[in-house]
């Protein structure tokens, strides 16, 4: 099982800033665009207008609680939401 995660950053942020090089390393994590997301098999999902720049992460299930707790307290991260996925 997986967890994507649905991120929209603040305006002018970079995606090297929303997780750590330590955090992307311990979980395996992997950050895409909704276009990089479409390519690997993710369909179905689509952005929010007006919501800002989306990115997906996806990672294991064991650690999904991990890139929560990351992206609550990160100053890039406008608003996030989370999909379970089989």
């Amino acid at each position: 099982m997986m967890t994507v995660f649905e991120v929209y950053l603040a305006p002018g942020t970079a995606t090297a800033n929303l997780l750590s090089a330590e955090v992307l390393r311990e979980t395996g994590a992997q950050i895409m665009t909704l276009q990089e997301a479409e390519q690997v098999g993710f369909h179905g999902l689509q952005a929010l207008d007006g919501a800002g720049d989306l990115r997906l992460i996806a990672v294991r299930a064991r650690d999904a609680a991990w890139i929560h707790r990351c992206l609550e307290t990160s100053g890039a991260v406008v608003s996030f939401r989370a999909h379970q996925v089989d």
